[in-house]
């Protein structure tokens, strides 16, 4: 984990509050990938995980931005209103799950709500290296909306549409019109609450396959550890535990005194993922892509279980 201190925190709407990060060194931080997150250990040692919303070459500072959450366990709720200015906090490395495809021609981002910040940071890259994008913004109003003024600016504004108040029953209607002219060279990016997501996705995959779709998940979608039969996990080290139904990989492990790192413990951030060197996995996460699911050489130790008797894991 890297200390840092809060130098800045701005409110960009009622609900959603800025906080600008820097290295309490005083050195500089490593650029990132847009579309990467960071583990953020809050007060009272809750850890969340929140996009870095600002150009992903400022290694002056990072960006996050927290929305208040109506059902709040205590992650928001203590950003909001127990960090100022001048606090420190602790913060991991960059990871991203949620890149941007370099080989594609053009870039479409779609965000509702919160889910702008990690699309935000991708606007910055994509211009930045003067690759075609058009970024559109869908919120229940424009008082309620991130970043507003940042993308009205001269540097986004040609390249982004507002949707402010678009109902749920007509969003079908203009997300078909804002993905109307997609082709195989454009790839398509989403953020946002899950259902707004997969109408994005489906809207998308009517014309695009599916490895040009790109969806990021803050929430588990499915059962995690609680349904499967007990299988064995053999590690590169030569020890072998035994996982019952109802425990994941990386609890069993630390039973036995073998710590695997983690975050989220849904199956979302990616922390605890290991190679798997035998057996096949029964991926339940949400942070592997489809091709890297079925290339079957990775798995989620939080979560996912096993398909065969015995997994041997790269420890």
């Amino acid at each position: 984990m890297i200390t840092v201190t809060v130098s800045e925190t701005t409110s960009e709407t009622r609900d959603v509050r800025c906080l600008r990060l820097q290295r309490s060194d005083g050195r500089p931080f490593a650029p990132y990938e847009a579309g990467a997150h960071v583990d953020v250990l809050g007060p009272g040692g809750i850890t969340r995980q929140y996009s870095l919303c600002g150009p992903p070459d400022d290694t002056a500072s990072y960006l996050i931005a927290v929305k208040r959450e109506e059902a709040s366990r205590g992650g928001s709720a203590a950003l909001h209103d127990q960090v100022a200015a001048g606090d420190e906090l602790a913060i991991s490395e960059p990871r991203n799950l949620f890149r941007i495809e370099p080989a594609a021609e053009s870039h479409v981002l779609v965000a509702a709500g919160i889910g702008i910040t990690p699309l935000l940071s991708m606007a910055y890259q994509l211009r930045r290296s003067g690759v075609r994008f058009r970024l559109h913004y869908f919120a229940t109003s424009r008082e309620k909306a991130a970043f507003v003024s940042l993308l009205q600016s001269p540097e986004f504004a040609a390249d982004v549409e507002f949707h402010f108040g678009v109902d749920r029953s007509a969003q079908p209607e203009v997300l078909g019109d804002a993905l109307a002219d997609v082709d195989p060279a454009t790839h398509v990016y989403t953020c946002g609450p899950k259902e707004f997501m997969q109408r994005v996705a489906d809207t998308a995959l009517r014309t695009l396959p599916e490895d040009n779709v790109h969806v990021e998940h803050f929430q588990p979608l499915e059962p995690t550890v609680e349904a499967g039969d007990a299988f064995e996990v053999e590690l590169d080290t030569g020890e072998v535990f035994r996982v019952p139904p109802g425990r994941s990989i990386v609890e069993v492990l630390a039973d036995g005194g073998i710590e695997v790192d983690t975050s989220c413990r849904e199956g979302i951030c990616g922390t605890c993922v290991l190679t798997v060197l035998d057996g096949v996995p029964e991926h339940r996460d949400n942070c592997l892509t489809r091709r890297e699911k079925e290339a079957g050489d990775q798995i989620a130790t939080c979560v996912s279980r096993a398909r065969t008797a015995r997994l041997v894991l790269e420890l």
